[in-house]
């Protein structure tokens, strides 16, 4: 164990972490439009609970949303009233639900470990691939991600100090993960203690521990007054929305269409985790040392559990592995002084740049081979945006991280954190606001001239929930007939008879049926 940091030392690093995310999250949170279709369906929802006053039921184009329960919701609710109905704020609850899961960290294990491989963990999981994305994105799961980092490490500290204390703020933020995403807020640490407590061989531990009286009334007390209100309100069609299509059927069908291999979540976690993916490859292999430690056992079974139990879903999402990325930062972080060559790690994110300097030459080749109209319209417009400018903007992130990790004089971690500063900064400020141009722009420029015009909307073959935020109306989806005015994409204009084109961008067209 390291020696514990001063309290002068601590909040440097402190400092240095609050620096990080605001420099890499809440300084970009306005910079790309609405993503689709879970960022535009949120953000919609939430706005139609604005226009609406009711706070119990969410809906979606005016009818009922079962997705997800009420919490990110009223938080996004109090943010656009704070701040109108802009990409900032929606954003905000999850910027700052990131920032208090990134913290929960740093305490948890400078408390532990020393303020100085506190932040290491900490600064490495805000910076890598997909919770950088996560941490901006206008939906629950960075909310959830706080919840259950705060349920596990709650329950490490009970462990560790047996602390009534600690055992209730599990219980409590247990509660809010089920107020945020429903029963995998309790699924994952009720099966990540319970095997834990298994190889332990003190099962009797783990039901003293989860039968908690003053525990159990806590969560309900968090949980219950909505879970009630909505059932009074919806009836069986909450309970059959809710729990069974999208908790239930999710993971026994693949629902919506997302589905995957038994090995969808290797290239998931290999692309998620970076810059920092190679450090993976250090705990893989020196677990059996760490395991000695019973902590360091339970994030491994916390890890291995999402790994698994996501692997087996019908439906498969790439942000699900996220689930269990905290207790395998915390691992990263322990396991550095093992890696012999750490600096090799950046090895993973020079290949992915190597690769994305060198997409736009790939770029006229796939235009020529696409079959669909809207895919060609889509690559066209890449190679538009993806010029000069960005193979240049590509090179020089590479350039810089690995002149970062040559500094010899400089401490590792230190290295491989100001490494992934910059490969962050990359995907915040140009692929992300690039992403946004090419996929999103168009959808947010057609509904401000649909909001403008006054026009009602027939959504046709399309699902971009972002269009009624930023228009700030409903759509049918349905197919058109005369007269009307329909959002689709290029590929369906071949189906229609001389239709009136209103504004086209990117395979997004508006257009006036006239048969």
């Amino acid at each position: 164990m390291l020696p514990k940091s001063s309290s002068r030392e601590s909040a440097i690093f402190a400092g240095l972490l609050a620096f990080i995310l605001a420099l890499t999250c809440f300084a970009v949170l306005g910079q790309a439009p609405l993503f689709d279709v879970d960022e535009g369906a949120f953000s919609e929802a939430t706005r139609e609970m604005l226009q609406s006053g009711n706070y119990v039921t969410t809906y979606l184009n005016g009818v009922p949303r079962f997705d997800k329960p009420v919490l990110i919701y009223w938080l996004q609710l109090l943010s656009i009233r704070t701040f109108g109905i802009t990409e900032f704020a929606f954003r905000l609850p999850s910027a700052l639900a990131a920032a208090g899961w990134a913290f929960a960290l740093f305490l948890h294990e400078a408390r532990r470990n020393g303020a100085r491989r506190a932040f290491l963990a900490a600064a490495m999981l805000v910076l890598s691939l997909q919770v950088t994305i996560i941490a901006k994105a206008a939906i629950a799961d960075a909310l959830l991600n706080l919840c259950l980092a705060g349920t596990m490490l709650a329950i490490l500290s009970h462990y560790r100090t047996q602390s009534k204390a600690s055992l209730l703020l599990a219980y409590a933020a247990m509660g809010f993960g089920m107020l945020t995403k429903g029963p995998v807020a309790v699924l994952i640490p009720l099966a990540a203690t319970f095997f834990f407590q298994l190889s332990q061989r003190s099962l009797g531990a783990w039901f003293r521990m989860v039968l908690n009286p003053a525990g159990i009334l806590l969560f309900l007390a968090i949980t219950l007054p909505w879970y009630v209100m909505e059932y009074r309100a919806e009836g069986m069609a909450f309970i059959e929305g809710f729990f069974f299509k999208h908790n239930v059927d999710r993971f026994s069908t693949s629902l919506e269409g997302h589905s995957g291999s038994l090995f969808y979540y290797v290239p998931v976690v290999l692309i998620g985790l970076m810059p920092f993916t190679g450090l993976l490859y250090t705990v893989v292999r020196n677990f059996r040392t760490l395991a000695g430690d019973p902590e360091n056992r339970l994030l491994g079974i916390w890890t291995l559990f999402v790994f698994v139990f996501f692997s087996l879903s019908g439906t498969k999402l790439p942000h699900y592995m996220i689930y269990g990325y905290t207790p395998l930062f915390l691992l990263m972080a322990r396991a550095l002084h093992m890696a012999k060559r750490p600096a090799l790690t950046l090895l993973w994110p020079l290949l992915l740049l190597g690769a994305l300097a060198v997409l736009p030459q790939a770029l006229p080749a796939a235009e020529e081979l696409a079959g669909d109209a809207y895919v060609r319209d889509v690559l066209h417009a890449a190679r538009e945006l993806l010029g000069q400018r960005h193979i240049q903007l590509t090179l020089l992130a590479a350039a810089t991280m690995s002149a970062l990790a040559l500094i010899r004089p400089v401490p590792v971690e230190f290295r491989l954190i100001a490494s992934g500063v910059v490969f962050a900064l990359y995907i915040n400020m140009h692929v992300m606001p690039t992403a946004g141009r090419l996929m999103q722009e168009p959808v947010k420029e057609a509904a401000l001239l649909a909001k403008q015009k006054g026009w009602e909307i027939v959504m046709w073959e399309v699902d971009y929930p972002s269009f009624l935020v930023y228009s700030e109306s409903f759509a049918q989806k349905r197919a058109p007939v005369r007269g009307e005015v329909v959002l689709t994409t290029s590929k369906q204009l071949e189906r229609l008879k001389n239709p009136v084109v209103l504004f086209r961008k990117n395979g997004i067209v508006l257009l006036r049926t006239t048969q």
